[in-house]
């Protein structure tokens, strides 16, 4: 006899959910075991919120639909930040999520499951009854893969433990096609790129898909290239490539994107993060936007020219509409040698801080850990006044090499996000870029990560403190809530079963490359004491935002 509760396990792999993560209680312990035996990897976490972090991470750098599984009411609520953030980024992820049964009204762990997901952002469904669970299932399944969602399918408990009621279907769902504009469509934007002198291309994570024909439509019409901060590593290998775009960008690339005269946003949100609070679009430039649905096109700002359709299909139809205007355009030598010269920060001249053998330099300590990482990485990174210096000094080889979870600006994420990249890119070396206050945050995943025998290397710029707080208003401030006493974060590490070190100038990451060419099977913990960087320079443009 098969219940409610194997059959949606069951489905769910038949139809090709890539991995699932979960904490595992009574009320989900039979359909993760009904995942797991029909050939669904499971990664039983510490903590909901990193189960739930790590599947969003999964999601994003494998390009499959997630399964996280939860235990019914507190178990989805544990889970909350990370699936705010996953709905917030549009990752197809599907949540099961166990539920108390409609009668169980006084239960300890009965509450309004469907309004909790609304609330978080995420789609609410529910299994209705042992007849409907097939259909209800795919339609969980379709809306996640389809319509980018992360979706909490509602498993209540009473139905699951229901005779189930026919035979899984041998059916698959395909990706949603390209959406196509018309030639009236596209015209506005042909004709203004035919009349632009210096073009810029923004690609968003919805352009992952489309790097050969966006860069080739760049090449053909004469523009630079840059992308938003979660496309990182997109153009890697053009000459013309500004990195990325917004509160990170080198001062360089934030000039010529600052002098475009025209900027074409593809599968990008065009928000604050991403335009400096709009100083990187000049007054008269001419912003064009590029999306799969209508509701992102002009949602941060307005658009001179929206366009409904997918970026590669865009980019295409748009480099046979101009492929004969070809011209240098902002693709001229000067402008090619100037940024091979200084588009990056690690070649921007910046004051040296700390004192040697007691603070590093926050800057020289990630240049120095780029060059002894191996090439082949995925970098993550949390939230916090550090987060600029992994984001941009650490390479990475493509834009599934970097794994950006910032739609909800929470500190605490990063440890999580890297063990999920890890398992989605099992051939590249994980990496991850956190604070000590995100760290410590999420320190029990580190025992997640130990027995995974994930390679990771974690640096801690560990200044003792919430900097960004600290930065933000200012020393004349009581401090007292957000600094904290030194904390040996590499015994912490070394307590889990991981690798930890302590950094106080460069000198000291010798333990790093003997590491690096060990094989490593597990974590490397870098406790790296820097020095005070007065603010990093991102953090005022960010504050602005509050």
């Amino acid at each position: 006899m098969t219940t409610v509760a194997e059959q949606v396990g069951a489905y769910l792999a038949r139809l090709g959910v890539g991995h699932a993560f979960g904490v595992v209680g009574s009320g989900n312990f039979v359909v993760t075991n009904a995942l797991r035996e029909a050939g669904v990897p499971f990664i039983a976490a510490r903590h909901e919120g990193g189960a739930a972090t790590m599947a969003d991470a999964y999601s994003r750098m494998s390009g499959q639909v997630s399964v996280l599984s939860l235990h019914q009411g507190c178990g989805l609520t544990n889970a909350g930040t990370g699936i705010a953030e996953a709905a917030k980024s549009r990752t197809p992820m599907v949540v099961l999520a166990a539920e108390a049964a409609a009668h169980q009204v006084h239960s300890n762990f009965a509450m309004d499951q469907s309004g909790f997901a609304g609330a978080l952002g995420a789609e609410a469904e529910r299994v209705h009854s042992a007849e409907s669970a097939l259909a209800d299932t795919l339609r969980a399944y379709r809306k996640a893969l389809r319509d980018r969602r992360t979706v909490v399918l509602n498993l209540p408990l009473d139905l699951q433990a229901a005779v189930a009621v026919g035979a899984i279907p041998q059916l698959g769902v395909d990706p949603c096609p390209e959406i196509v504009p018309t030639q009236d469509e596209l015209e506005p934007l042909i004709a203004a790129i035919s009349r632009s002198e210096r073009p810029v291309f923004l690609a968003g994570r919805g352009a992952r898909g489309a790097k050969r024909e966006i860069a080739s439509l760049a090449q053909a019409t004469g523009a630079l290239l840059a992308t938003s901060a979660v496309a990182k590593g997109l153009f890697n290998d053009d000459d013309f490539s500004l990195g990325i775009s917004g509160g990170f960008a080198s001062p360089l690339s934030a000039e010529l994107i600052s002098n475009a005269d025209l900027i074409v946003a593809f599968g990008c949100a065009l928000n604050m993060w991403t335009t400096r609070h709009g100083k990187l679009i000049g007054p008269d430039t001419v912003v064009a936007q590029v999306d799969v649905e209508d509701s992102a096109l002009a949602a941060h700002r307005p658009v001179d020219i929206p366009i409904l359709g997918s970026s590669a299909a865009v980019a295409k139809a748009l480099l046979e509409g101009c492929g004969d205007r070809e011209k240098l355009r902002y693709r001229t030598r000067d402008v090619q040698e100037r940024i091979a010269a200084s588009a990056r920060w690690d070649q921007t001249s910046t004051e040296v801080l700390g004192s040697h053998g007691q603070s590093v330099d926050p800057r020289e300590l990630s240049r120095e850990i780029n060059r002894i990482l191996p090439a082949e990485r995925i970098v993550s990174i949390d939230s916090g006044n550090f987060m600029g210096y992994p984001s941009q000094y650490f390479d990475v080889p493509d834009e599934f090499g970097f794994c950006f979870t910032q739609a909800f600006q929470s500190i605490g994420l990063g440890l999580y996000t890297a063990i999920g990249s890890a398992v989605a890119q099992p051939s590249r070396m994980p990496v991850l870029g956190t604070g000590d206050g995100g760290f410590l945050m999420a320190v029990q995943e580190l025992e997640t990560a130990v027995r995974l025998k994930l390679p990771l290397v974690v640096v801690v710029y560990n200044d003792a403190a919430y900097s960004a707080e600290v930065h933000h208003f200012g020393r004349e401030q009581d401090l007292t809530t957000v600094t904290f006493p030194d904390t040996d974060i590499a015994a912490i590490a070394r307590g889990f079963g991981a690798q930890g070190f302590t950094v106080r100038s460069t000198d000291d990451l010798a333990p790093l490359r003997e590491w690096v060419a060990s094989n490593p099977d597990g974590p490397m913990v870098i406790d790296a004491k820097i020095a005070d960087d007065g603010g990093s320079w991102w953090l005022a443009e960010a504050f602005k935002g509050h």
